[in-house]
Formats: C-alpha cells, sequence, structure tokens
C-alpha cells in the first residue's frame, strides 16, 4: 500500500490529485473547528464521558468530535449517508427507482440528485433536533430585550443556528464531490476517514486515562503491548475478510454474430465474502443505542425497570447486548444481501448471455443454487463481520478484570472504525492503482 502511494506520488498529475485531496481535508477539518454563532459549548462537549454507548458516541465518531463540540460540520456527511441507505432500501420497494438504477449512467446521475434532495431533508431535520437539543441543556447564548423584540430575537437565533448546521452539511457533500472530481475520489469515504482518524488522540487519550483511573500500574504494561498485537492481527484480518470472495465458475456457450464467433470461454461470477461491508454493525449498533438515547432525555427511576433496560442490561458490558448485538449483525446482514443480490436477476443475465454454471440446469436449478451460495456466504460474512464487531466489547472486559478498580470504558465503536478506515484505505488504493494503468506507467505495479 505504501509502494502504492509513493508511486504515484511520482506522477505529477495524480500528485497534484493528492496535494488537492489533502487541501479539501483540511478544509473540512477547519471547519469542524468553527463555532457556530449564539452557541456556547462547554470545553469538555456538549455529553463528555456520559453517552457512552448511546448513538451519540457513533455519531461523534463519524463527525470526528465536532458533534460533540456543535460545531460549524456537526452533522458532517452523517445524513448523506443514512439518505444513501434510505435510497437503497427504496430502490427495491419503489418501481421507479428500480427502473432508474437500471438506466445506467443517466439513471444513476438521477438517483444522487434524489439522494442529495433527501440528504438536505435530513439535515435540516437533524438541525432542527440538534438546535433543541442544545437551547434545552442552555448552550445558547442568552437573547436581551423583551416582548416583541425579544421573541424576534429568539426566531431569528433559531434560524441561524438551524441554517448554519444544514449548510454544514451541503459543504461537506460539496467538499466530497470535489474530492471525486479533482481529486482521487472516493470523496465521501475519504471525508468520513479523516474524520474517524481526528478522532484517535481523544481515543488513545481516554484509553490511557482509564488505565490510570482503573489502577492498573504494573499491569498497565499487559494491556498496552496485547492492545498493540490485537490491532495489528485486527487490520490484517479485515484486510484477509475485505478481499475473500466466492467464485462461482460460470461457462458460457460459443455463439456466431456475423463472421465472428463469441464466447466459449470459462469465467466465473465473484460474491464477496464481506459483501455488506460495515452496514450491519452500523444497523445493529444504531438500533441498539435507540433506548439508551431516549433515557438521556427521560430518565428513569432507580430500579424501575426502565433504568434497568437502558442502564444494565442494554450496557455494553452486560451478556445479553454482546448477545442481542450479536443476532442483529446476522440479521441485517441477512436483510441488506437480499437487497443487494437478486439470484433470479442474476439467473436471467446468465441466461441471456448465453452462460450457465457447470453441472447446474438453467431456470429454476441456477436460482436455487444462487440462492444457497449466496445464503452461505451471508452467513460466513456475518460471522466474520461479529468477531471484528464484538472484539472490543470482549477487550473492554478483559481490561475490566485487569484493572483493579474494576472500571469500564467504552470501545464498541472501535471495531466500526477499524472496519472503516481499512476499507477506505484499501478503496483509494485500488483508485490510485487504476489511475496509474490508465497512464501505462511500467514497473510501478507487480
Amino acid at each position: 500500500m505504501f509502494r502504492t502511494f509513493a508511486n504515484a506520488w511520482k506522477i505529477a498529475d495524480i500528485r497534484k490529485k493528492i496535494i488537492f485531496t489533502g487541501i479539501i481535508i483540511l478544509i473540512y477539518r477547519i471547519g469542524s473547528a468553527l463555532p457556530v454563532p449564539f452557541t456556547n459549548i462547554a470545553e469538555n462537549g456538549l455529553f463528555g464521558n456520559e453517552t457512552a454507548g448511546t448513538f451519540v458516541t457513533y455519531l461523534s465518531m463519524m463527525t470526528g468530535n465536532a458533534f460533540n463540540y456543535g460545531t460549524l460540520f456537526a452533522l458532517s456527511i452523517t445524513p448523506y449517508i443514512n439518505a444513501s441507505i434510505i435510497i437503497q432500501l427504496l430502490t427495491v420497494a419503489i418501481r421507479y427507482l428500480q427502473d432508474l438504477s437500471k438506466e445506467g449512467e443517466e439513471g444513476r446521475k438521477k438517483l444522487e440528485r434524489i439522494t442529495r434532495y433527501t440528504s438536505l431533508a435530513l439535515a435540516v431535520l437533524q438541525s432542527v433536533a440538534y438546535f433543541f437539543f442544545i437551547r434545552a441543556n442552555n448552550y445558547l447564548v442568552p437573547m436581551t430585550g423583551s416582548g416583541k423584540l425579544h421573541i424576534f430575537y429568539e426566531v431569528f437565533e433559531a434560524l441561524v443556528v438551524i441554517l448554519c448546521y444544514t449548510a454544514g452539511t451541503v459543504i461537506v457533500m460539496w467538499l466530497g464531490e470535489r474530492i471525486n472530481d479533482k481529486g482521487i475520489g472516493n470523496g465521501i469515504s475519504i471525508i468520513l476517514f479523516a474524520g474517524i482518524v481526528a478522532r484517535m488522540p481523544t481515543t488513545v487519550t481516554n484509553l490511557y486515562r482509564y488505565l490510570n483511573m482503573g489502577g492498573a500500574k504494573g499491569r498497565y504494561f499487559i494491556l498496552v503491548p496485547i492492545a498493540s498485537i490485537a490491532l495489528i492481527a485486527m487490520i490484517f484480518y479485515i484486510v484477509w475478510m475485505d478481499n475473500a470472495e466466492r467464485r462461482i465458475p460460470v461457462q458460457y456457450a460459443k455463439r456466431v454474430v456475423g463472421r465472428k464467433m463469441y464466447g466459449g470461454q470459462n469465467t466465473h461470477m465473484p460474491i464477496k465474502v464481506n459483501m455488506c461491508g460495515v452496514l450491519p454493525i452500523i444497523f445493529a449498533s444504531s438500533v441498539l443505542s435507540i433506548l439508551p438515547t431516549i433515557a438521556m432525555f427521560a430518565p428513569g427511576t432507580e430500579g424501575s425497570f426502565w433504568n434497568k433496560l437502558t442502564q444494565v442490561w442494554l450496557g455494553q458490558t452486560h451478556p445479553f447486548y454482546g448477545t442481542i448485538y450479536f443476532l442483529f449483525i446476522i440479521f441485517f446482514a441477512y436483510f441488506y444481501a437480499a437487497i443487494q443480490y437478486n439470484p433470479i436477476d442474476m439467473a436471467d443475465n446468465l441466461r441471456k448471455n448465453s452462460g450457465s454454471i457447470p453441472g447446474i440446469r438453467p431456470g429454476k436449478p441456477t436460482i436455487t443454487y444462487i440462492t444457497k451460495v449466496l445464503n452461505r456466504i451471508t452467513l460466513l460474512g456475518a460471522l466474520l463481520l461479529s468477531v471484528v464487531a464484538l472484539f472490543p466489547i470482549l477487550f473492554s472486559q478483559f481490561a475490566w478484570l485487569v484493572t483493579v478498580n474494576h472500571t469500564g470504558m467504552n470501545l464498541a465503536v472501535g471495531g466500526t472504525s477499524i472496519i472503516i478506515l481499512v476499507g477506505v484505505a484499501l478503496e483509494t488504493q485500488k483508485q490510485l492503482e487504476s489511475q496509474m494503468m490508465m497512464r501505462h506507467y511500467k514497473g510501478f505495479l507487480d
């Protein structure tokens, strides 16, 4: 990977794209530190460490802590990601969107336009909700005046804050598109990558404080090498999982078109083992974080069922949370795979191109065979993905046993972060390799 980046840097055209991408990332990080007018966020942020295990932990991770400090890019790219997921799900249910997805480049542009409008609507809704939250917690500058003048000031304040957060999302989307047009590509992914990397120093600092507060002392030297080795092993594991694929053999029959003969070759249909990426983990963690997040605003009485459910059973140190988390990952993996892969369409495409799977008759037997393979691959991919998702939780339990005071720390989003970081790095590497291949620079690629 490092050799690919070094070779890409030697090419003047690609070097300009890398520098341009770096400038865009710098602008994004500056916007993530700019305060919004009329807000007065505390130095420790809106949430501090009280929300470990809730949905805001995930949002802070995705936005590089901008969500916690209420800066201009507090919502970052999350409305666009949510809109993309919603449009993908609706493509299966709505015939118009399904037809657009099959219209090639023109249909893709229309779907992208619909996704942008959906992102804008979600950004407005999230900005309104975020404004009322910071207002309820007294993070707005008090407005002077009385009577109608005071009402005007409050309305003006609300409009400015909401428009700033909405505009921040639109600017981030625009920055991502600029990376796609004039940078190295994968604009949205690279911005997400930059936000997660920017939060790493805070995560390392919190881990260090946690070990000191836990009274680990000499045992601290046990945790550090174990954590380092586990991190390196997990990176290698994710790379292997991301590149693993199941190849279904396909044979094309010979056919004569005019004076030329086509087909007659043996190839394969690749199906990635981790076909869903990080989405099952994001869906599962989001669903499990709904009730603890609601409990932030409506805490129950001590000893009540609501309090036990949100504070104990759905706590990341409880076996109930780990079990439900595991089952949700498998469920959402099958759910997303069913949306992305349609065995009927795959079998029809093979038939239209005079292709067949050796030993399997065309038609219903081919559909049954592909469905069987997809179900097995989805289960295997979900199990492999569960290892990455549950390992940080298991490591937290191990650290809890090692420390003297038995204090806990939220590391659940660690698996999600690592998958996103490794995935974006691999995608960027492939982008650079493809751009170098287009320029026919021999010797740069093995």
